[in-house]
This record gives structure tokens, C-alpha cells and sequence, in this order.
């Protein structure tokens, strides 16, 4: 049986909702190893929201996702097998009933968030261009989604009692509507991309876990990257001297990558706070200040 980390527990997720599904991990995790024939085999690892555990199937090792409750994994696993191993974590296999995936073992797995930020724009540049092949045609594309996502923004501005400065959420708006079209509309982009999603390896020298699939605009979610470490930027002119160095490694435009900054700057802040989280919100409101 597994030990379910304290860190996992503590995740925000579970402040609300999911604790009954924590709780069974053992139980569940167990069933699936029988299912799949599979034996534990190291720490447990998590992200925010699913828990990996180390298996052996026989002599080969590898990885055993578990996905809470909601989480789409019949989608995840499909975004998976787009990729194919493409500058992404290969799926073994996978059983959404169960909400478990069987992955490849990555070796060392050290993520980006151990590297020096500032030596990180070439490798993202890579990453990012490494996933940007044509997207299949019914995928949701980067522009709609934004749209969407932009209509409801005055709304919940107004609920939250207008929680910055009121030209940043006009600023916003027309980032939006700036990037309404994709710059590059048949190409697939990862819209969940963390440092500690991207983790070094021997197959290609970083691979990405637990992508979204998007298609349009790769530089789509810069802003995360951004907002996830930017208390290691010193200044405003360190904030736009790392974009700038980033995109200039993707060969991306710099004025539409600010402004996709922009709108995920926005709407992380909105959905953050609603949320009740304190650490990220204070964050895109800075990254809503220098590219405003």
C-alpha cells in the first residue's frame, strides 16, 4: 500500500472538494497494480492534482497516474497519443473508467524548476517548438477559447470588486481581442505549460507531462511560465528582458506574446481569486502592471 504524501493532502484542490477520493488512493492505487500487473517501486510523486507512483512491470519501470474525480482522462490520454512521445511523456496505457494512465518512466526527471531561470529560454523555446505540429482539425483553437473566456471577465471583475486597477482590465480586453485570430491557427500548442511539468531526459533531453492540447497560438501560455517564477525577476525590465529572450528562441513575436500575456495574466488572476489562493494573484496583477 502507498502512503499518500502530507504535501498531496495539502494541495488547494482538496480544500473543498475530492478529500473522500485522497483518502481511497491507497485502495485504488492497489486495484490498479493488480489490474495491470504492476509493483510499486519508490516515492510517490504529485502534482497539484493527480498522484504518480513508480512501478515495475517486470524488468521495464514505469510510471502510474491517478486522476481525480472530473479530470477528463479519455482526453488526456487522447492528447497523449497525438504527440506520441513527440516532446511529451509516452502513454503505455490507459483506463478512464479507473481515471489511470501508464506512462513511460522518465530518467532523471529533474524538472525545469531546478534549472537557473535564466537559462531556461532556450530550453523552452525548444519545447515550444518541438510540440507545434499541425493539430488535428476539431481542436479547440487558442482564439475562441480567449474569447470565451474574455466575456464573462467584466462580470466577475465586478463581483470581486474590481481587484486591480480598472486599465488593466481594458488593457486586457484588447489583448483579447488583439489575439482573437491565431497567429498560427493549424499548429498545436500545450495550453498548461509549468517548469515542473518539463522534465529532463534521456529519450530527447526535456519532455513534457500532462499537456493540454490546444491549437493556434504557441506562445498561448507564456504568462504561466512567467507568473510561476516571476519573483526571480527582479525588476520590470528583467520581467520583459525574459519574454523577449524566450520568444526570441521560439522565433515568436514579441508584441503578440505580450499581449497573450496579457490575457492569461487576467484570467488567472480572476480565477485565483475566486478560488481564495494568495501566492499567484499578487503575481499577475505585476505582470498585468508592466505589459499594461
Amino acid at each position: 500500500m502507498i502512503e499518500v504524501p502530507a504535501t498531496f493532502r495539502a494541495m488547494p484542490r482538496w480544500w473543498s472538494e475530492g478529500t473522500d477520493w485522497v483518502e481511497a488512493l491507497p485502495r485504488l492505487v492497489a486495484d490498479q497494480c493488480e489490474r495491470w500487473r504492476l509493483a510499486p517501486d519508490g516515492p510517490v510523486r504529485h502534482g497539484s492534482n493527480a498522484l504518480v507512483v513508480p512501478v515495475r512491470r517486470g524488468a521495464e519501470r514505469l510510471a502510474l497516474r491517478m486522476s481525480p474525480p472530473g479530470d477528463d482522462v479519455a482526453r488526456e490520454a487522447a492528447t497523449l497519443r497525438f504527440w506520441d512521445g513527440r516532446g511529451t511523456v509516452r502513454l503505455v496505457d490507459a483506463d478512464p473508467t479507473r481515471r489511470a494512465q501508464l506512462l513511460e518512466w522518465i530518467d532523471p526527471g529533474t524538472s525545469l524548476e531546478t534549472v537557473p531561470l535564466l537559462q531556461t529560454p532556450a530550453i523552452l523555446g525548444a519545447v515550444l517548438r518541438r510540440l507545434a505540429i499541425p493539430a488535428p482539425p476539431d481542436t479547440p483553437d487558442t482564439g475562441r477559447v480567449t474569447a470565451a473566456d474574455a466575456a464573462g471577465w467584466l462580470r466577475r471583475w465586478r463581483a470581486l470588486g474590481a481587484p486591480a486597477h480598472q486599465r488593466h482590465l481594458a488593457t486586457a480586453l484588447a489583448a483579447a481581442a488583439a489575439v482573437r485570430e491565431p497567429a498560427t491557427p493549424d499548429l498545436a500548442v500545450n495550453a498548461d505549460l509549468h517548469f515542473g511539468q518539463i522534465l529532463r531526459a534521456r529519450r530527447e533531453p526535456w519532455l513534457v507531462v500532462d499537456p493540454v492540447l490546444l491549437r493556434g497560438d504557441i506562445d498561448y501560455d507564456l504568462g504561466r511560465l512567467l507568473w510561476s517564477r516571476l519573483d526571480e525577476l527582479a525588476d520590470d525590465g528583467a520581467v520583459r528582458g525574459y519574454l523577449a529572450a524566450v520568444v526570441e528562441a521560439a522565433q515568436l513575436d514579441l508584441e503578440r506574446a505580450e499581449r497573450l500575456v496579457l490575457v492569461r495574466a487576467m484570467s488567472y488572476l480572476l480565477w485565483g481569486l475566486e478560488r481564495g489562493l494568495t501566492e499567484d494573484p499578487p503575481r499577475c496583477r505585476r505582470l498585468l502592471e508592466v505589459f499594461g
